[in-house]
């Protein structure tokens, strides 16, 4: 039978009713922090296309670590710019690199804070590339899988928890893991960018990570915003390479994609919340065409409803206070 026996306002008649019967919830620890840490000392410089957001020494991402740890988030997602780039990107691995610091510097003040390292060349080639180039130009997918295991052993060595491969070459996920394994990192698990599309909304962080490519683009790494199937592969040859979790970048145009891979496989699922949707609520609610707060939430809520078990967001902080 249908109305009048049945109404479903009965359910949404008060906070409290609202509350008890909430299918999905949105909780800060549900929420991954991204920092971008730079060479130098006492370093706070805005990335003028994301309000809100810094590049910050090891000094200053600390004390940023430590902001965001005391209002509830438990996870960090670190993003390095070097000191000087060159064709191989030789020093996404170096021990002294602005990553490992912060990942020291970081584990030392905070233990109980999760580390993540993202695990990319394109911040640290003179080419803006995410891998090693052939002399016509074309990324050399097998000779960028070495230097790919090797950034990620020096972030493990420095005490990262968790790396995180963002390039997208075919094989990266079990390069890194017999590297790991070789050397002793049998714990530090991956969170593979599994599925990563080469998408419009990438713009702010590419000025924020100065990893703009000089020439052409990342069609022939990062996948067609069109496919659905390719993302299923994608995730189930990164699991089978050794992945312990997997993301889906970006998330709000890919509500679909989460879900699709959630209920596929059996892994936690991590939603890229990226920099363009960040920038774009921003903008909108700085000339009071948005409620921010009511949009951040929508937004957030659902990519969990989609599926994601945690999300990678630059509004974390705020969502932290809101959620009080």
């Amino acid at each position: 039978m249908a109305f009048p026996v049945h109404r479903p306002r009965r359910l949404r008649s008060s906070p409290a009713v609202r509350s008890l019967v909430r299918e999905t919830d949105l909780t800060v620890d549900r929420l991954i922090y991204p920092l971008f840490v730079v060479p130098g000392r006492d370093v706070v410089e805005p990335v003028p296309s994301m309000p809100g957001v810094e590049h910050r020494s090891v000094d200053r991402a600390v004390e940023r670590a430590r902001e965001v740890f005391a209002l509830g988030i438990r996870a960090v997602l670190l993003f390095g710019l070097p000191r000087a780039k060159d064709e191989r990107g030789s020093e996404a691995a170096a021990p002294d690199g602005a990553v490992q610091q912060a990942v020291r510097a970081i584990k030392d003040a905070l233990p109980d804070l999760l580390v993540i390292t993202d695990v990319c060349l394109c911040a640290y080639t003179s080419h803006g590339h995410c891998g090693i180039l052939t002399a016509d130009g074309r990324i050399d997918n097998d000779a960028t899988l070495e230097q790919l295991a090797q950034v990620a052993l020096s972030h493990a060595r420095a005490g990262a928890d968790w790396v995180a491969p963002s390039d997208m070459m075919d094989g990266r996920v079990g390069a890194i893991r017999r590297a790991l394994d070789e050397d002793g990192f049998q714990e530090t698990a991956i969170l593979s960018y599994a599925v990563k599309y080469a998408s419009a909304f990438y713009g702010p962080f590419r000025e924020a990570a100065h990893s703009a490519p000089a020439f052409g683009d990342r069609r022939t790494h990062q996948m067609d915003p069109a496919n659905v199937r390719e993302a299923l592969r994608e995730v189930a040859l990164d699991l089978e390479e050794g992945a312990d979790l997997v993301m889906v970048k970006p998330a709000l145009a890919y509500l679909d994609v989460i879900r699709a891979v959630r209920d596929r496989f059996p892994v936690p699922v991590v939603a890229y919340n990226v920099s363009g949707e960040y920038s774009l609520v921003k903008a909108a609610a700085r000339q009071g065409w948005v409620d921010e707060q009511a949009v951040v939430l929508e937004a957030l809520t659902a990519m969990r409803r989609a599926g994601a078990d945690a999300i990678i967001t630059y509004h974390a902080p705020e969502v932290a206070r809101w959620l009080g």
